[in-house]
């Protein structure tokens, strides 16, 4: 406004000028000339030939002296004196000289000499487009609420232009945008733009807008200015904070450490300031608060509990830390609803959910449990028959809880998988045998399919129960005994055992004999009798070896099972000797209980002569039997001797006149037993003239002739017998090795009687060992028994071929032919002079 009054002032000046020039020189006054040049012109620029416009003589010119008359010291303008141009003498700015948009006059005062003439020159400066639109400031910065409405109106800087008319300012432009639109307002003569906003603005989307107001004047060609202009829009708490994902879902294992950051959920809020500030937390479901107000206890509940003692969020960055151990098997997943608020003063808040999905390990092995179990399976179960059921379980899931199980060992069992997942039945899948095994301690191994795998074990006990599928077994079969005769009437003699290999009443065995109609009075005779409960058996009455050898019997051995089962076993039983009997003295006969005979001899026989032979006998056999001979009393020792074996008297010299006529000798005869039994004999001998010898001995010829003859008789019908014994006895054998072997049987072979003073034996045989029950005499190659009492000897077993007992039947058969012989001589030839 103050520029545009400086202008107004200005024109008045200059019309008060003019006003003045008129009245000096009234006329000549008005002889203006008017020139209009632009401004910025060149020096020297022509405006106007001022003499030829006023009709001054060029002539003359020179002479006249024609000037511009100024006052100012910077004169514009000069005139040529010699041909009247005017020419500009300085650039002119029209700006500086004239301010507003009104004519810019320079007034002109020429004055010419002879005459003097004083004309005026009115030259106006036209206005050149020579400044562009300018702004008092640069930049223009407005704050805008991003809540203000549509229509708001912000003032801006109006910009300036020195130039004129056309020349100044036409126009303000903005430059495009969404938000705002110009207005221009006219004031006087000044033009004012207003930024219009057209549109909500939203910091969030942009938070500043940086403008271009551009004005424009009319110049041909256009200048133009420029300002800018940058909002800022001021934020409200208008948004909510945003997660940057829509889901989120996370997969940890289950044995991570505790500590470990799982996730990071963080959010963002456009706002700024603590509009824009977050923090986040566990939010709290709807139906967990109301839980809460109203102290209800729920499933939900528990699990928004849990969650807590598993997870917390760090409130500052969003992170979800694990603060405790976390297990598959409790749980396979979690929803964790985090919540992120900002901190304006209305706080704005969104919750988002996380799953988190825990990934299972193999960090549990399987769990095996019986289910069903028949603790005792009878031993005769047929096969199949299922003993337990089992079911393993295994809390991890996939390959770590797929379970195989198996037995660590060979049993007679088997694992089948059932129907239902992870259920097992155990059944038989051999034959089960209590006697071999009754106890099994089967272990289950379950083991999973996980990466590394995990083993269990279970241990079972099962019985066998016992049926009854044994009989009593003996320890030996058969038994062989050796009772010593004279033994004790009811004592236990011997004893059979058996035992069973069931258990129980199945094994509770029970004796007794077995009788029959044959065997019941042989066993009467012997009064035996066993105990049922132990086996052992007494005999009721001494048993005589004299009377009775050897004898068999069979014990049955049963058990207490249903039905109950039995067993028996052959009892051998052999008589041992005992030095019971005292020799018997066969000659010389006994009369009153005294031995005593009378032998008569002739005077002149030579030495060695037999004068008789002592017969005894003695019921023992063995060193019990075997008799020795001794003079226990001789009148002289000088004439005569006795064979202790043979009990033979013979002569040892040849008598003299001197010898007396009789002889006493006195013979013992003792056996050979422990404590010895002994008998004595008298044998007188007398000795007669030969005369009385011859006759003597005819009488006694004819009497052994006829003993002869008996003699002859009995041996031709012992013969016979014999003969008939030796094929029986061949027939026997072979049967004997054709049914029964050698190793078990027990045979007694052989009974020989009595010859005399002989050896005679007992022969049997038990298992591998061959007995044989000697007399006096003993064959080569024999041994003494321990503990047989010196009456029992072993033979070296030499056992042939079945095929050649035919060639050894007659070896074995002439001993006893020959003993028999030996017997009868022995019971014939005391008067024959067998000897």
């Amino acid at each position: 406004m103050a520029e545009r009054t400086r202008s107004k002032t200005g024109n008045r000046c200059c019309f008060a000028f003019h006003l003045s020039l008129l009245l000096i020189f009234g006329e000549q006054a008005f002889a203006e000339l008017r020139y209009s040049i632009p401004e910025e012109m060149k020096e020297g620029t022509i405006v106007g030939n001022v003499a030829k416009d006023l009709g001054l003589d060029k002539t003359s010119l020179a002479d006249r002296l024609l000037r511009v008359v100024s006052g100012s010291k910077d004169a514009f303008f000069e005139v040529n004196p010699d041909n009247g141009v005017l020419l500009v003498r300085k650039k002119i700015d029209r700006e500086e000289l004239c301010h507003g948009s009104g004519a810019c006059m320079i007034e002109l005062k020429m004055l010419v000499e002879n005459p003097l003439e004083i004309h005026y020159v009115a030259v106006e400066i036209t206005d050149v487009n020579d400044h562009s639109p300018s702004f008092s400031e640069k930049q223009q910065t407005f704050e805008v609420a991003e809540q203000s409405s549509p229509g708001t109106r912000l003032e801006l800087h109006a910009a300036r232009d020195p130039d004129a008319g056309i020349n100044s300012i036409r126009t303000y432009s903005l430059s495009s945008n969404d938000h705002f639109d110009i207005e221009i307002s006219q004031s006087d003569e000044e033009k004012i733009p207003f930024l219009i906003l057209k549109n909500s603005l939203d910091r969030e989307k942009k938070h500043k807008h940086f403008l271009f107001v551009t004005a424009v004047d009319g110049g041909k060609p256009p200048r133009s200015g420029t300002l800018n202009v940058s909002i800022t829009v001021l934020d409200i708490n208008d948004n909510r904070p945003t997660f940057k994902q829509d889901t989120y879902q996370i997969e940890i294992f289950e044995n991570v450490s505790v500590g470990t950051t799982v996730a990071n959920v963080n959010a963002t809020d456009p706002d700024e300031g603590t509009n824009g500030e977050l923090e986040y937390s566990l939010s709290k479901t709807l139906a967990h608060k109301i839980y809460e107000i109203f102290e209800l206890d729920s499933v939900s509940s528990n699990v928004n509990h849990r969650i807590r003692e598993l997870f917390r969020v760090d409130p500052n960055t969003g992170e979800i830390i694990i603060q405790d151990v976390l297990d598959f098997e409790s749980e396979e997943s979690y929803e964790i609803d985090i919540q992120a608020s900002d901190k304006g003063s209305a706080p704005l808040r969104t919750d988002k959910s996380v799953l988190v999905k825990i990934v299972d390990l193999n960090d549990n092995a399987p769990q095996i449990e019986v289910t069903s179990f028949s603790k005792a399976i009878p031993e005769d179960a047929r096969l199949g028959t299922t003993v337990a059921l089992i079911s393993v379980i295994d809390k991890d899931s996939g390959l770590n809880g797929k379970v195989i199980c198996s037995f660590n060992e060979e049993v007679p069992f088997k694992l089948s998988p059932s129907t239902h997942d992870n259920m097992y039945s155990i059944s038989t899948k051999s034959p089960l045998d209590r006697e071999k095994q009754a106890i099994y301690d089967v272990t289950i191994v379950a083991k999973d399919a996980g990466t590394p795998s995990l083993t269990s074990v279970k241990s079972i006990t099962i019985i066998v129960s016992d049926v009854n599928d044994n009989r009593p077994e003996f320890s030996a079969n058969p038994y062989t005994f050796y009772v010593t005769e004279n033994n004790l009437p009811g004592v236990s003699v011997f004893s059979v055992r058996a035992s069973d290999q069931d258990e129980g009443e199945n094994a509770h065995i029970s004796y007794h004999i077995l009788r029959d109609e044959k065997e019941n009075s042989k066993l009467s005779s012997y009064s035996l009798n066993i105990n049922s409960d132990n086996g052992e058996i007494l005999a009721l009455k001494s048993f005589d070896f004299e009377t009775l050898k050897t004898f068999q019997f069979q014990v049955v051995a049963s058990d207490s099972g249903t039905p109950p089962l039995s067993n028996n076993v052959t009892v051998n039983v052999f008589i041992l000797d005992q030095n019971d009997n005292a020799p018997v003295i066969l000659y010389p006969l006994s009369s009153n209980g005294s031995a005593q005979g009378v032998e008569e001899i002739s005077r002149n026989v030579n030495a060695g002569h037999l004068v008789t032979k002592v017969r005894a006998y003695d019921a023992d056999i063995g060193y019990n039997g075997w008799l020795l001979f001794s003079l226990q009393e001789v009148t002289d020792h000088s004439l005569f001797a006795l064979d202790r074996y043979t009990g033979q008297i013979r002569t040892l010299r040849s008598f003299t006149e001197t010898d007396e006529a009789e002889h006493k000798l006195v013979i013992l005869v003792k056996d050979n037993g422990n404590v010895s039994l002994s008998a004595t004999a008298t044998v007188i001998v007398k000795l007669v003239e030969p005369k009385e010898a011859f006759a003597a001995s005819d009488v006694k010829s004819a009497t052994k002739d006829n003993e002869g003859s008996n003699v002859i008789f009995y041996l031709m019908i012992t013969l016979g017998a014999v003969s008939v014994l030796f094929l029986i006895s061949i027939i026997v054998l072979i049967a004997m090795q054709c049914s029964k072997s050698t190793d078990d049987t027990s045979k007694y072979l052989q009974k020989a009687d009595y010859d005399g003073t002989l050896c005679h034996s007992i022969q049997y045989r038990s298992g591998d060992r061959k007995y044989m029950l000697v007399g006096p005499r003993m064959s080569i190659g024999s041994t003494i028994v321990p503990g047989s009492h010196a009456n029992t000897l072993v033979m070296p077993d030499r056992r042939r071929p079945p095929e050649e007992v035919s060639n050894n039947v007659l070896p074995c058969i002439l001993p006893i032919l020959l003993r028999v012989m030996i017997f009868v001589i022995i019971l014939n030839g005391g008067e024959t002079g067998f000897g």
